[in-house]
């Protein structure tokens, strides 16, 4: 039986909402942003987003401004509070089974996500998942700047970063299993073995009508 290999974007594909989108929400409730149009802006581009259409870089500099003055070791403590109060709720029941299933079969998983990494280290512990990828900030000054360090994991930087995360680590495997709602991983959706669309966006399921073998799964519905 041939060794798997389970990876799995997270934003709307194990959590029922996008952390960066709940995390730049819990950082104005918590008073760090005060301009009245940050959320806004957020909306916007990640309406882009939705559409595989934004710039990575860009957003990060904006979305991430507020915080590069505050000590990384505080914002890992208030990512450890937003964590359990804004994404442990939402991660979809049907997630948490497949990967307690996965587990108790000890086949590696690994979380894939264009969500900075500081957040998706501390989603996938929380649910058990031991290897994580985000995108890596440069560090200044104690500081999570608002500048990418290597190659983000976004569209094909995300084949990138697995290939290498792959040649890092000594897990064998013969095939991929990849979960994922965007248009956005379309790239990795063609480079898995397996392909497992969790209520995928319409440009997703679009292409999937040309690749009768992924599966599609409704989730929390």
């Amino acid at each position: 039986m041939p060794q798997a290999l389970y990876v799995f974007d997270m934003d709307e594909t194990l959590v029922n909402g996008d952390c960066a989108m709940l995390w730049n929400a819990f950082i104005v409730n918590k008073g760090i942003v005060n301009s009245p149009d940050f959320l806004a802006k957020d909306r916007e581009m990640m309406a882009l987003y939705a559409k595989g259409e934004m710039d990575m870089e860009d957003y990060l500099a904006f979305t991430l401004a507020p915080i590069t003055s505050i000590p990384a070791s505080e914002i890992d403590s208030l990512v450890d509070e937003f964590v359990n109060t804004d994404v442990m709720p939402l991660v979809f029941p049907e997630a948490l089974t497949l990967i307690s299933q996965l587990k108790a079969d000890k086949t590696p998983l690994l979380i894939i996500s264009a969500t900075v990494t500081f957040i998706v280290k501390k989603v996938a512990q929380k649910l058990g998942i031991e290897h994580a990828i985000g995108i890596d900030l440069l560090m200044e000054n104690g500081c999570y700047s608002n500048k990418v360090s290597g190659v983000p994991s976004y569209r094909e930087g995300k084949i990138q970063r697995l290939k290498s995360w792959v040649a890092d680590n000594e897990i064998s495997f013969d095939e991929i299993h990849f979960y994922t709602d965007s248009i956005n991983d379309l790239p990795l959706c063609l480079y898995a073995d397996h392909t497992y669309l969790i209520n995928p966006c319409v440009q997703l399921m679009e292409q999937a009508k040309q690749h009768s073998q992924w599966q599609i799964y409704s989730w929390g519905n």
